[in-house]
């Protein structure tokens, strides 16, 4: 359901997790966005210009943050 935008893994950001839903599910971007949101992810939105999603995961984000976000995705995957 969801896939990297950046297609090789040597040019992947450890800072900026960027992704997109897989072209049979891009029209629930709006709906994972809005989910998303009522689990407390906030800030998800990716650029004005290439859309889909981009998650920061900066030091002072905890692990624990990111298992969240994690555990959110799979569950929104698993009520499709």
């Amino acid at each position: 359901m969801f896939q990297s935008t950046v297609p090789n893994k040597e040019d992947r950001s450890r800072m900026n997790v960027c992704f997109v839903m897989t072209p049979e599910f891009a029209e629930l971007e709006k709906e994972f966005e809005t989910y998303a949101a009522s689990q407390g992810m906030i800030g998800l939105k990716g650029h004005r210009s290439v859309g889909g999603f981009r998650a920061s995961i900066y030091n002072a984000m905890p692990v624990d943050s990111v298992k969240a976000l994690v555990k959110t995705m799979q569950e929104f995957e698993k009520s499709k």
